[in-house]
């Protein structure tokens, strides 16, 4: 691979210019464009090939391989993904698993844009990072506290009838505005990683409506995955 100084040239330009900033501060070029790179110096002088390992429903893991032009295997990659463990992972699990085995198939090369990364184009980072912290929580012990006396004055709650209460109406018409509003925002961003970003941010108004309102949330699912096709489209030509 003749090209191959050059080709690193080019991603550490591209991890000046597109470097997405993850959380510490480190910066990470997406798989999108380090592929851009590729191809554009080498052509199609060598093959990325992937091959799923396993799919059971449950977990799905993917290897991806780099090829030269005699089949010799110059690079290889692996990833795994939980199904339904984060928003995108509900309906683009193997998608992603596909995408971050690339990456690590590139940055075997040594074509890994500044950090030898394994995400889904950063939403693993964000998923990885709060299951650390939820492992962190469940394993810290327990403090026994002395137990707290009783205020002289307490609060009573409010009686239910002041209480606002919303109908399943009413909350159905409120996810449904949603529906609208949501495939504005995810048409504002400009990247993947962008609009992946903003589809975790939103999870708790998403889980809400997938909790009282299925059907809406099979059109929000949609309306994401149309924009995130399109985006992958417009990166990848």
């Amino acid at each position: 691979m003749s090209n191959l100084a050059k080709t690193m040239d080019a991603i550490a330009d591209l991890h000046k210019s597109h470097g997405v900033k993850q959380k510490g501060g480190k910066l990470y070029t997406q798989v999108v464009h380090r592929m851009e790179a590729f191809r554009r110096i080498h052509g199609t002088d060598f093959g990325v090939d992937t091959e799923i390992l396993v799919n059971d429903g449950t977990k799905v893991v993917v290897k991806a391989i780099i090829t030269d032009k005699d089949g010799r295997v110059i690079g290889s990659g692996m990833a795994e993904e939980i199904r339904g463990q984060g928003m995108v992972n509900t309906t683009s699990a193997l998608e992603n698993a596909e995408t971050s085995a690339i990456g690590r198939a590139l940055s075997s090369l040594g074509l890994a844009g500044g950090e030898y990364a394994s995400a889904n184009e950063m939403d693993a980072v964000i998923r990885k990072t709060d299951a650390i912290e939820q492992q962190k929580i469940i394993q810290k012990p327990k403090v026994v506290e002395e137990p707290i006396k009783p205020a002289i004055v307490v609060e009573r709650p409010k009686p239910l009838a002041e209480q606002p209460i919303i109908t399943s109406e009413q909350r159905r018409e409120k996810h449904q505005d949603k529906i609208a509003d949501f495939d504005h925002w995810c048409g504002q961003k400009k990247v993947v990683q962008e609009l992946h970003a903003y589809f975790n941010d939103s999870k708790e108004t998403i889980e809400d409506i997938k909790k009282h309102n299925p059907d809406i949330f099979t059109k929000i699912i949609d309306v994401f995955t149309k924009h995130e096709t399109a985006l992958e489209r417009k990166f990848n030509g």
